[in-house]
This record gives structure tokens, sequence and C-alpha cells, in this order.
């Protein structure tokens, strides 16, 4: 669905991103992890013809981005980080703008808003104005605007930034039903959790490069499964190990009072771009 060749963006010195190959499938849902300045949002920018690479290729379900821009717009949906709503519009008749942009006939787009309204859970809200919602409302609604033109690829750019966790929840349950309806989706999250949950692979970007490719799973084995920490003078400390047994043995040699668990995703980006995740 997704192949991204040799991707580069420069910025006059200043490399954003320096040749990124990676690939997405269909029907997966893929995450971008980083830290602030990794290059996150370059890619999305990129990947949404916000901007244009200084080098390397960028094809969507088969087509060029740079010779077939017209019709991959109508193959991708945007959700960006920060809300573009028309807050003085109701629910409906954003949809209803939206629609109408991408040429779809009067009789389809009444269904089709109806049908997303439904289920984003905001059919009951349809008439009132956008201004009225909350941030998790105005999300989905977002999410259920992305949606109408029914793309192929679905772009998340920081989905559950500043929700709460319930709320955050709510909006997970959403992308796995787009996923188990074979839509593709990718994602940019601060939150590791929400990457371990959702996404089938991650991709992890540190400096504008990229660092690491490949399921949450097969990143913390690669790790070692199990994670021994303890207090040292100055900081926690951690060994990881690819047994629990030996992660014991290790445990039992300490002089101090020590904890074995599970290694996560989190341990991985912190192993690998040394630096930990801060949740806004």
């Amino acid at each position: 669905m997704l192949e991204l060749v040799g991707l580069t963006k420069k910025y006059g010195d200043r490399t954003a991103l320096a040749g990124i190959n990676l690939s997405v499938n269909n029907g997966e849902v893929f995450g971008l992890l980083g830290p602030n300045g990794a290059g996150k949002t370059t890619t999305i920018r990129l990947l949404t013809m916000l901007s244009q690479p200084t080098a390397g290729s960028i094809a969507i379900n088969g087509l060029s981005l740079s010779h077939d821009g017209r019709q991959i717009k109508a193959v991708i949906g945007v959700v960006p980080q920060h809300l573009n709503l028309d807050n003085e519009l109701t629910a409906q008749e954003n949809l209803e703008l939206h629609g109408r942009l991408h040429e779809i006939n009067a009789l389809e787009r009444k269904t089709r808003i109806d049908e997303l309204l439904e289920f984003v859970e905001l059919s009951d809200r349809k008439n009132d104005i956008v201004q009225t919602f909350s941030g998790g409302m105005k999300r989905r609604l977002m999410i259920a605007r992305a949606l109408l033109h029914r793309p192929k690829i679905l772009f998340l750019d920081e989905p559950t930034v500043g929700l709460d966790p319930q709320v955050r929840r709510r909006i997970w349950e959403l992308v796995r039903h787009l996923s188990g309806e074979g839509l593709t989706v990718l994602l940019t999250t601060h939150y590791i959790e929400e990457a371990e949950a959702l996404c089938q692979r991650v991709a992890i970007l540190d400096k504008g490069s990229l660092i690491a490719l490949d399921s949450p799973q097969a990143l913390c084995r690669g790790l070692g499964e199990y994670v021994v920490e303890w207090e040292g003078e100055e900081h926690l400390n951690t060994r990881f190990f690819p047994e629990r047994s030996k992660a014991a043995q290790f445990c039992n040699s300490l002089a101090v009072t020590a904890t074995i668990r599970r290694s996560n995703l989190e341990d991985v980006f912190v192993e690998l771009t040394g630096r930990k995740v801060v949740e806004r």
C-alpha cells in the first residue's frame, strides 16, 4: 500500500529525513515512533503532499506521489494532529462540505454521513455546532471526515494527543475496527502503549534516520524478553535477558533488592534512542 525509497528531506543545511526506506502492507496498522525532532511530522507532511521531498520516492496504492498527486488525494484520508474542523458548522455540515469537495453525489453523501456519524457515536449530535464538542468528540468527527470518501489508507498524526485515557481507548477501538475491515492505517504517536496496543509493526526514527523496524513483540525479543531492575546510586539500573531463569539467576547474584518484569516497547525505545517518551 505504501512504499518509501530513499526518502530525504532537507531544510537548508539541516537534514530532517536521511534516506528512509520502508513499506506498509495492505490492511496493516503501522506506527511511526520517535522523540521530538525525529522526523515523524516531516514524514507525514511528505506523505500528505504538504511538503516535497528533497530526494527519494513515495508510492501509495501503486501510484507515484510525484506524478499522480490528484489520484493519490482520492485514496488517502488524513487526521492531522491539530484540530481543524469548522467550529461554526454542525457535525453534519462539516462532513457535507468534505463530501462536496470530494464530489460525492448527494444520495451517497447523505448515506455515508449517516453511517459514519453512527460509527463514531455522534449521530445524536449531528445538528450541534462543533464549537460545543469536547476534544474527544472533535477527534472522532475528524476520523469520520477522513473516512467519508472511502480512502485506501488513513494517516493519523498523534490521534489521541491531549485526550484522557478513557477517550483514548475509544479511539483505539475505532482504529481496530477499521483495521478489521481491511483499511491500512499509518499513525504517529508519543504514547508507546498506543503503538504496542494497535500496531502490527512499528518504525522507530531518530534524528531523521530509521533505526528499527519490526513488530513490537520481535523488537522486545531482540532486546531481551525479561528485564531486571534495581536501584543504583543515581538512577534505576536495568539489564535484559532472553529467559526468565537467566534473569532470576542474575537477580539472585545482586547484593540489592531487584525486580524482574517483561520488557516492553518503551524499553526498546529508550535503549535505542537514549530518551524516554514524554507524554504530553
